[in-house]
């Protein structure tokens, strides 16, 4: 029986099985940030404990920060408190921190793979949820607790069980105007917020094959809002072209060893996975979500089914049997881990050149690192942006999540390139409306919903 990438990465980092049948795992890179990481810090002074290997361990600013002023003092007391104590820790502990100011600041699973940190086949943790997001690359690569954070920090190590693998197979020519934001949306829609509970997700298929790195980065951001520990997707020349020659990719005399090794990274063709599904791209269209999980999402061009869930739909304002199309939003953010890099940042720019946002909306930009923010200027995207209207900020995590001065008004519609719509997210009793950043940069221009492929 041949193995899936899943176990190929899995059982190479196995160091040992405990009773009960969990297993050590070894972790390869561990990245920090200033939220998650504090009591592990503490954790450890108090245990009189250093940190295994600190050269495996890269630290970043991100979710508090600020995104305008950043050369100015936090005005935000929990927040300046929060960086404060990132940096203060990763001097006294000698780790990496790119905090405000460094040229390698971002939000950390954008700084990661543009530096070429993450590199296939690596096992990949980090204190924050959507660390799926390096599957991208041929990663496993998970979000993982404070508790476990320390762990790490002292071990280098996980106690773990061993998750269920699904394989999600596309295949087909994407519609006009469809991205891969729109493909995980469509996914989670149809297998719902719980659906890869259990599982390490594999995304597979010729659809998936075409994409970008940016886009398949985008697809495995979102993997867990299905319940899934994590998604991957197997390594292939475009990963290979993407790494080569960024800071920490392998220099030229290690090069040919690094893809030898690469290059056997897939699934076997008699690979056995625990649950299969496929979907047809063709079907798929723009999409947005109308509830309050990732998994209460349309095509723009369909109605709201009857949902059980009541209470979401009150929340946001809208009915069953409704159509969004035409619906009038106040707020529009494109940024986050899920598809704030120079790629969406250029599509929003191609679309919105010559054009100018509704009055009424607030449209914010947010690259996702220094070097994003640094590219755009460079191509004139900022230019671009300041003539229709719309604000680009300096990077961090901003409205994705209400941790930061970047909050969307109680009861005010936001379309958003971000990953979660829960309840009070962009802010308490705000309304949150996910979609791509092209149906996003159509919404500002329009000041409403609209359907992008009769746009493009």
């Amino acid at each position: 029986m041949g193995k899936t990438l899943f176990d190929k990465i899995w059982d190479a980092h196995i160091v040992t099985t405990v009773e009960g049948g969990k297993q050590v795992v070894y972790i390869d890179q561990h990245y920090i940030h200033e939220v998650t990481s504090p009591q592990a810090f503490n954790g450890l002074k108090t245990r009189n404990i250093d940190l295994r290997r600190k050269d495996k361990i890269i630290a970043t600013t991100d979710h508090n920060v600020p995104t305008k002023d950043q050369h100015l003092p936090i005005s935000e007391p929990l927040s300046r408190k929060q960086v404060e104590t990132l940096l203060y820790n990763c001097e006294t502990f000698g780790v990496t921190c790119y905090g405000l100011g460094h040229k390698n600041q971002g939000i950390v699973h954008v700084i990661g793979p543009e530096l070429g940190i993450t590199k296939p086949g690596m096992t990949i943790v980090c204190g924050d949820s959507h660390t799926s997001t390096h599957g991208a690359f041929g990663c496993i690569a998970f979000g993982i607790g404070t508790s476990q954070v320390e762990q790490v920090m002292a071990t280098q190590c996980l106690i773990l069980n061993k998750p269920k693998k699904m394989r999600i197979t596309i295949n087909g020519i994407l519609p006009k105007g469809v991205s891969s934001k729109d493909i995980v949306l469509y996914i989670i829609s149809k297998l719902t917020a719980s659906g890869g509970t259990e599982h390490f997700i594999e995304f597979a298929g010729d659809t998936i094959s075409t994409l970008s790195m940016e886009a398949r980065m985008t697809i495995c951001n979102m993997s867990i809002e299905m319940g899934a520990r994590g998604g991957l997707i197997a390594p292939d020349q475009k990963t290979f072209d993407y790494i080569k020659g960024r800071k920490h990719a392998p220099d030229e005399e290690t090069w040919e060893e690094a893809i030898q090794f690469w290059e056997t990274l897939y699934s076997d063709d008699d690979a056995d996975f625990d649950t299969e599904y496929s979907f047809n791209a063709e079907d798929i269209g723009p999409m947005v979500t109308y509830g309050t999980n990732p998994g209460m999402g349309i095509r723009i061009m369909d109605k709201i089914p009857s949902d059980k869930n009541s209470k979401a739909l009150e929340y946001m304002g809208l009915r069953t049997g409704e159509s969004l199309l035409g619906k009038e939003i106040q707020y529009v953010f494109i940024g986050s881990c899920t598809n704030s890099r120079i790629e969406d940042l250029r599509q929003v720019a191609q679309f919105v050149k010559g054009k100018h946002k509704a009055k009424h909306i607030t449209a914010l930009i947010v690259p996702g690192s220094k070097a994003v923010e640094e590219q755009a200027k460079k191509e004139g995207l900022d230019k671009i942006f300041a003539a229709a209207g719309f604000e680009l900020r300096e990077p961090g995590c901003s409205a994705c999540l209400g941790m930061n001065e970047d909050k969307v008004p109680a009861g005010q519609y936001c379309v958003s390139t971000s990953n979660r719509n829960f309840e009070g997210r962009q802010g308490p009793g705000a309304r949150t409306i996910l979609a791509s950043p092209l149906t996003a940069a159509a919404a500002a221009v329009e000041g409403k919903l609209v359907d992008v492929t009769n746009m493009v």
